[in-house]
C-alpha cells in the first residue's frame, strides 16, 4: 500500500519546481505554507463533515483529498509518509492512554 504513497511524493516532489500556473499543487507550493495549512483544514472539516452524514462513499472522498494535501503539506517540510509511518510503527502495541502519558512526560522533559 505504501507503493502508491512514494509514487503520490514522487509526484508532489517533481511539482515543487514546476511552473505554478501548470499545475494545481505547484501553485499551491507557490502560496506558500499558509495556503496548505488552509487546504488541510479544509479538508480536515469536509471529512468530518462526511462522517457525521454517514455517508461511507463520501467519506472515503473526503479522506483521500485529507491525506492527500497532508502529503503536500509534509513534502513541502521535507517531511516523507514513510517517517508518519515509522511513528505509527513505533506506536503500535501502546495504549493510547500509555502513549499520552509519554508524550506528556516527553514535553515535560524538554
Amino acid at each position: 500500500m505504501s507503493d502508491i504513497l512514494n509514487k503520490l511524493v514522487a509526484v508532489l516532489e517533481a511539482r515543487k519546481g514546476a511552473d505554478p500556473e501548470s499545475s494545481y499543487v505547484a501553485g499551491l507550493y507557490a502560496k506558500g505554507l499558509d495556503a496548505i495549512l488552509k487546504k488541510v483544514g479544509e479538508e480536515a472539516t469536509e471529512t468530518v463533515i462526511a462522517a457525521k452524514e454517514g455517508n461511507a462513499e463520501q467519506i472515503i472522498y473526503e479522506t483521500a483529498d485529507l491525506w492527500f494535501h497532508t502529503l503536500i503539506l509534509l513534502v513541502d517540510q521535507g517531511l516523507h509518509p514513510d517517517q508518519v509511518l515509522e511513528e505509527l510503527a513505533r506506536r503500535f502495541g501502546t495504549s493510547g492512554l500509555e502513549e499520552k502519558a509519554q508524550r506528556t512526560q516527553r514535553k515535560q522533559a524538554d
